[in-house]
């Protein structure tokens, strides 16, 4: 699979960090969470909270708008067995940390726990107490909130693991965050 970029609002003050691409939603399409299940769970919620202009995302040209919301992925291709190695996650960690140096955001949802973790690696977190739990919150020393959610994959959705009401609680927490 090709290499897929980051997507949003250039200004974002949220920023959300995926897996990585899915084989047969963002490769296909070139933008991550479009085209397939997770991007049919997230941007319902991503619109019922006011971050997007619509509720689906099926192609690049569909017309979707970000507001104050920019997605990226931890891993830029499709890993094999949908789980990236640790060599493609730190080959495409420069990426990931060149987009956190040009937004700066205020609140980095996490999807996931390899995006947590690797957010907290980037960011120099070495602290246990710090778990990955869906709704977890940790602010860094700069002032950055991290939001942590289960991941909108269907092997979440599909469970109940993660319920759209528990998912719209994350981007209420991330709006509210915004505000103070």
């Amino acid at each position: 699979g090709k290499p897929v970029p980051g997507f949003g609002d250039p200004k974002a003050r949220v920023l959300i960090v995926g897996l990585a691409p899915g084989a047969h939603g963002s490769n296909r399409t070139g933008r991550s969470f479009t085209g397939d299940a997770s991007g049919g769970f997230m941007y319902p919620a991503l619109y019922r909270a006011g971050f997007a202009n619509q509720p689906t995302a099926v192609s690049r040209d569909d017309g979707l708008t970000l507001n104050d919301l920019y997605i990226v992925a931890s891993a830029r291709c499709v890993p094999p067995d949908n789980k990236p190695t640790t060599e493609e996650l730190n080959n495409c960690q420069p990426y990931l940390e060149r987009e956190l140096e040009i937004l700066k955001p205020k609140v980095i949802v996490c999807l996931g726990r390899i995006a947590f973790e690797r957010i907290q690696r980037i960011y120099g977190v070495r602290n246990s107490a710090w778990k990955f739990g869906h709704g977890a919150l940790y602010q860094l020393k700069n002032g950055t909130w991290i939001l942590c959610s289960y991941h909108p994959s269907q092997q979440n959705t599909l469970t109940g693991k993660l319920t759209v009401k528990m998912f719209d609680e994350i981007w209420s927490k991330a709006k509210s965050l915004l505000e103070n």
